[in-house]
This record gives C-alpha cells, structure tokens and sequence, in this order.
C-alpha cells in the first residue's frame, strides 16, 4: 500500500481511496437518520424527534474524543509510516486505543450521573425530557463501543485500507435500518428502541474494526506492550487532534444555541425543525469529509516522504472535487426542501416550518466544500494550529455570537437564528482561502 501512496497516479488514488471513504460517511450518515426517520413516524413524532435531536448534540460531543484520538493519531501514525518509523506508527496505535478506552469510561460515568442536567441545559423542554432521557440513558451504555469504531477506523482507513474502513460503517449502518423497526415499532419500544438498535449495531462494527488492527491484514497492529502512555506521543496526538475535538465538541454546543434560541423563539416545533436541520447539514458536510479523508493518507505519507509536488496535486484535486459536490446539492436542497425534510416528518406543520427554515439554513454551505479540504489538509499536515483557529473563528467568533445578536435587530427570531449559519460560513470560506493560499506557498515549496 505505501508503494502505491508514493507513485500511483493522484486522481486514480484518490478516486480508489474516496469513494469508500465517502460510502463510509453515507453510511454514517445512514447511521444518524434512520432513527428520527423512524421515530418521525411514531406518535407525538414532532416531540419525539426533537428529543432525540437534543441527544445528538451530546452525542456530537461524544464523538469529539473520538476525532481527538483518532484524528489525531491517524495522521500521525502515517507520517511515521511515512518516514519509515513502523515502531513509533504501532506505537502511536496503542496510545490512542487505551485513550479512547479512558475517556469512554469517564464520558459514560458523567451521562449516567448528570443526565437530566445535560439535556436541560441543552435544551430540553418538560415536554421533550422524557423523550430524551428515554434514548440518552440506553444510549450512554455503549459509549465505548462508539468510541473505539469511530476512533480506530480512522487508523484503518490512514494505512490505505478505505474498503475495509468502509465496511465498518456499511456493517454498523445497515443493521442499525434492520433493527430500528424491530425494536422501536414491532417491540412497540419507541425511542428506547432506536437507542438499543444503535447500541446493538455499534458493538458489531466495534468487534469488526477490533478484528482487523489485531489481526496480520494490517500494517500496524494493536499490542499490549504499546498501550502504556507515552508523554510525548499523548502530547503531540493531543496537540494534532485538537482542532478536529474542538470541530466536534463545539459543535455539540453550537447545537444548544441553536436549541435554546429557536425554543425561545419558536417553541418546540422550531426545536423539532432544527433536528431535520441537523440531518440535512450531515448530507452535505459527511461527503465532503469522506472526500477529504480519502486524501488523508497520500497527503500524510507524501508529507513525510517530503514528495511536495505531490501533496500539492493531490490538495488541488481535493478542492475541486469537493465544491463540486458542495455546490450541486446545495442547488438540490434550495430548489426541493419539502423532498428532504418529508424524510423525517409527517406533521405538515413541522414540514412547512423545517421547508423554508432549510434554504436559508444551507445556503452558505455552497462553498464550504472548499473549507473542509483546507481544515483537512492542515490536519494532514500535522499543522493542527491552524486548523483550530478556522474552527474557532467560524464557530466562537461568528456562529455562536451572531445566533445570539441578529435575533436583536430582526424581528423575526427564528430567520434571524437561520441566518447567522450561511454569514459564518461563508465568511468563514472566503478568509480561510486566503490563508491557504499563503500557508501552501510557505510550507509546500
């Protein structure tokens, strides 16, 4: 695999390696959906979904360490592999497995202790809670499960393994759409259902992934005797994967100033909104990170093997493909919303509120293909730093504070809400690129 990081033609490379990296993602997305598809359909849908929503910002937040470890070791390990340091890639492995073991732990300790506090500080409303606790309760128990698919499929797929990394999540996904209905409409389980489906299928594609970085099939092998934590391997994996933690986490508190204004302004029914909202923002942003993904690995291992010229090839095919898919299906969703948001809803009051919300919801993500390549390639890159300051100009000093002040010069709440996600990311974009443009001349020569 690493001969062909090396020398294969960049497009057919990056075609072999995106595509399963972007099916990955689809299924992962696959994965998010098919429970509000499902409890969208149950009675009191409109409430239901929206507690289920308000689980998905704490579980945003979940998956963070998940991007913290896997993320953060995943470029680090290819790098070294790179360089030719098999040692210090297996190494970095076991480092980041025992991470992940850790935080699981500590992560289902707090929910099972501090739930009903979590949800009402994200949002919850008397009549939302039970909804939530009911999924958030069963849902925690497999905390660990979550952590060590998403986290260590990220080491799979840096060693150029896409299609197995793929089937981690096709496993995890498809059994998740075969349970929900057994468990949430033939067991008559509701949303409790939807969570022990997930669990059930996240434990699946846990041993699937388990499976492969302990067997021979791989490059780097999980191992017991690098497991013990290294200083500096934690320093540095920290240090490489704290903007995409940061991407993540925050993202689950974006989630609660979204919650909390649109409950303010709108109610439940603009809460349950928001949920269809957050699905849609996976249809756009998951694609656009399986095609980033896919480069991962050539940018990483051309980086260490110091093949600028190809890093730099590999980038610009990146952003072209990225904002071709960013710009088509945005113009899909502006011109057909209903046709999205009937996927989760039935209730023509909550499809004549997410329909409008929508257009205006997605609209800045026209160009944000090009975004996700930038904040990937300096991940790649190993320049971490950089990389959080774009998710934290996009997210501290724009969406969450514009969230709270357009609803001060707008009447209307719920529009001026929308409206601080298309300004932030587009601006976001534009500042971004120029940055690039400068950063590649510097570091790429």
């Amino acid at each position: 695999m690493n001969d062909r990081l090396a020398n294969e033609k960049i497009s057919s490379l990056l075609l072999s390696l995106a595509i399963p990296s972007i099916l990955a993602q689809l299924a992962s997305l696959i994965y998010n959906m098919v429970d509000r598809i499902y409890i969208g359909r149950l009675p009191n849908g409109s409430l239901s979904i929206a507690g289920v929503g308000l689980c998905a910002s704490i579980i945003t937040i979940i998956t963070a360490f998940s991007n913290l470890f896997g993320r953060g070791g995943a470029p680090l390990a290819s790098i070294r592999l790179g360089e030719g340091n098999h040692k210090q890639a297996e190494k970095i492995l076991g480092n980041c497995f025992c991470m992940l073991i850790v935080s699981s732990l500590l992560i289902t300790l707090i929910l099972n202790l501090f739930g009903n506090e979590i949800l009402m500080l994200f949002g919850a409303s008397k009549n939302t809670l039970p909804y939530a606790m009911s999924y958030l309760q069963i849902y925690s128990l497999g905390t660990i499960f979550v952590q060590l698919t998403v986290g260590m499929n990220y080491f799979i797929n840096t060693q150029g393994f896409a299609k197995f990394g793929m089937m981690t999540l096709l496993i995890g996904g498809i059994l998740n759409i075969i349970l929900d209905p057994i468990f949430i409409f033939m067991m008559d389980m509701g949303v409790a259902g939807a969570a022990i489906a997930t669990v059930i299928s996240q434990f699946v594609s846990c041993l699937w992934v388990l499976k492969f970085l302990f067997s021979s099939k791989t490059t780097i092998k999980i191992k017991k005797e690098n497991m013990l934590l290294d200083p500096g391997i934690v320093k540095h994996v920290f240090s490489l994967g704290f903007s995409p933690f940061f991407m993540s986490s925050t993202e689950g508190i974006l989630q609660m100033s979204f919650n909390r204004q649109l409950l303010f302004f709108g109610g439940d029914l603009a809460v349950s909104a928001m949920t269809i909202m957050l699905s849609l923002n996976q249809i756009l942003s998951l694609p656009m990170e399986g095609i980033a993904q896919g480069a991962q690995p050539i940018i990483s291992f051309n980086y260490g093997a110091k093949n600028y010229q190809r890093v730099k090839e590999t980038i610009r095919l990146t952003i072209t493909c990225s904002l071709i898919f960013s710009v088509t299906a945005v113009c899909i969703m502006e011109f057909f919303p209903g046709l999205f948001v009937k996927l989760f809803a039935t209730d023509p009051q909550l499809i004549e509120e997410a329909s409008w919300m929508m257009r205006i919801y997605v609209f800045g993500f026209i160009i944000m293909g090009a975004n996700s390549t930038f904040q990937q390639s300096y991940t790649s890159l190993g320049f971490g730093a950089r990389s959080f300051f774009f998710a934290f100009y996009r997210k501290i000093i724009l969406l969450i504070p514009l969230i709270y002040i357009l609803p001060l010069f707008i009447s209307n709440g719920v529009l001026a809400v929308m409206l601080a996600e298309p300004i932030s990311d587009i601006l976001t974009t534009v500042t971004n690129a120029l940055f690039f443009r400068k950063f590649t001349k510097k570091e790429l020569p």
